[in-house]
């Protein structure tokens, strides 16, 4: 068995696929960790995280 490996989605994406991947690689719905996202994007550091992983997480195979 293969282990999960944390990736952009390409089926869940809606900016750059950074929080349907972390859902997919949670095992939870794409949307709260999207809301999730949206409470701390609220904050400088939010964003900036969201960033930092948009650029590190690669893409899905």
């Amino acid at each position: 068995m293969e282990p999960k490996r944390l990736v952009k989605s390409r089926n869940n994406r809606v900016i750059c696929g950074v929080c349907g991947g972390i859902g997919e690689y949670l095992g939870i719905d794409p949307t709260i960790v999207r809301l999730l996202c949206l409470l701390l994007g609220c904050t400088a550091t939010g964003i900036i995280v969201y960033l930092v992983a948009a650029i590190i997480i690669p893409e899905e195979i």
